[in-house]
This record gives structure tokens, C-alpha cells and sequence, in this order.
């Protein structure tokens, strides 16, 4: 890639990381979705700090009845983790289906979600889940449910002087769960993505990706499933129209993958 002048500084720590963002650093972790955005100059940080080595951010651990997954840890090492497999199987597929084992051994999903591609697999997965995402700052550490964490096109509750440290999910010991995805072929971005958390107790939460400007989570189609109507996906939101997908198509594949989903649980 041919770029402009930007310094590079690789934190030591945590704190570190921190103190250099607040100086106007943009952090660097895997960095599939930053890289690509610095060649097309849609992003043009001055300084890049490199958080690709912080064991603070890496890990994957059970803490009471969340699993903890550390911000720096890949989509690979989450396809693979037996802890995942067992407590939250979607995120193990999930993580299976994103991109191509280079973007899978070096994307983290930590940097996947805060860059908030509308068409990125995570962000559906996390909403359905209940998810929370644990960010650090100058000002301490603070937490934002995965629902109101992202806020539009490729923007989310971040400060730009903040940090994702952690995503916690609890286990859901006992649900049925699937993520599916209707996919561009090259990149394997979600032209639509479908995830369904059913609990034990028969409560439903439904979330999509690559269908609106933000993933959201679907609480229309959550109540029609409740009381036993028919599903009508994405009713009321705004749906997106490129040249993959037309708006008409793109609101037929939510209800086709949708069902495909409850057909998986």
C-alpha cells in the first residue's frame, strides 16, 4: 500500500495504550479493518498505536456466569476455543464463517467491532447474545450493552480516547443458538446476517447485520414469534441498497434468513 507519513508506537501496557489515544493515536490490533481503510484514505490517523500485544487483551475465561473474551483475541482463536464451543457454540460457528483464515488468524474482535462495518458478522452475533462491551479511558473503565453500543454507519458509543478491553457474554447454559448469513463471496461480509438466542425459558432474541446502516435487534419479529404470527423482518427500518443488494432483495433475504435461522434451533 502506498500511504502518507504516519508514526507508529507500539504500547507497552494497558495504561500505556490509553495515555497514547488521549494524545490522538488510533489503535492497531489485527488491523484487517483499519489497513484497508488507510489505503482508500477513508481514515488517516497521524499515529498509530500498535495494542496488538497486550496480554490484557487477549484471553478467553469464565467469570461467574459470563464468558470473557479479551478484545485482542482473534476471530480464529474464538472459532477454536473449546470454552466457546461449549457455553456460546454460535460465536465458535460465527467466528468460523468471517472472511478467510488470514483475516480470521489476524482480525481481532476487539477491532471488528469498533470499526462497525453494517455488514460485519460480530455485531449480531453480540446484540443477540445480550452482550456487553467493557471499554477503558483516561477517565476509568465503563460498559455499554452490545444493543446501544453501535449507533450508525461506522459509528458506535466509543470516545475516540477509549479502548474495547473486553466483550462479556453470559454463558447461556441450556439455549439454542445460531448465526446465519447470506454473504459476498469475495470479502464474506454479510449482505444480510441472521442470530437467534432461544433460552431455556423459550424467550427469543433476534438480531441482524448488513441489513440497515447499524446492526439492531429485531424486537418486532421477537414479539410476532412470541405470540405465534407470522415474522415480518426488519419492519420499519431503513434497509440499505448497494450493488450487491437492492432494498426490495436485501428485505426478502432478512425474512428468508431469518427463518432459516429458527429452522437451525
Amino acid at each position: 500500500m502506498i500511504t502518507y507519513p504516519f508514526q507508529y508506537k507500539r504500547a507497552s501496557s494497558l495504561a500505556d495504550a490509553v495515555a497514547l489515544l488521549a494524545d490522538g493515536g488510533k489503535a492497531l490490533s489485527g488491523g484487517h479493518s483499519l489497513i484497508p481503510t488507510m489505503k482508500l484514505r477513508l481514515n488517516a490517523p497521524d499515529v498509530l498505536v500498535d495494542v496488538g500485544r497486550l496480554p490484557e487483551l487477549k484471553g478467553i475465561a469464565l467469570d461467574g456466569n459470563e464468558l470473557v473474551i479479551g478484545a485482542g483475541v482473534t476471530h480464529g482463536a474464538i472459532a477454536a476455543s473449546d470454552l466457546v464451543k461449549q457455553h456460546l457454540p454460535m460465536f465458535a460457528t460465527g467466528a468460523g464463517q468471517i472472511g478467510d483464515p488470514s483475516v480470521r488468524n489476524r482480525g481481532t474482535i476487539g477491532g471488528s467491532i469498533a470499526h462497525a462495518d453494517p455488514a460485519a458478522d460480530w455485531p449480531a452475533m453480540l446484540i443477540a447474545a445480550d452482550a456487553t462491551i467493557v471499554m477503558q479511558g483516561p477517565s476509568g473503565s465503563r460498559q455499554v450493552k452490545a444493543e446501544q453500543f453501535f449507533t450508525g454507519l461506522f459509528s458506535t458509543a466509543m470516545h475516540e480516547n477509549e479502548l474495547i478491553t473486553q466483550i462479556r457474554v453470559p454463558k447461556h447454559d441450556g439455549a439454542k443458538m445460531t448465526y446465519q448469513k447470506f454473504s459476498q463471496p469475495a470479502s464474506r461480509y454479510a449482505i444480510v446476517g441472521c442470530a437467534v438466542v432461544k433460552n431455556a425459558d423459550g424467550s427469543l432474541r433476534v438480531a441482524f447485520s448488513g441489513v440497515s446502516e447499524a446492526p439492531f435487534r429485531d424486537k418486532n419479529v421477537e414479539a410476532q414469534l412470541s405470540s405465534g404470527q407470522t415474522a415480518d423482518a426488519a419492519a420499519g427500518m431503513s434497509i440499505l441498497s448497494d450493488h450487491y443488494a437492492s432494498e426490495e432483495y436485501r428485505k426478502h433475504l432478512a425474512n428468508v434468513y431469518l427463518n432459516r435461522a429458527l429452522a437451525a434451533l
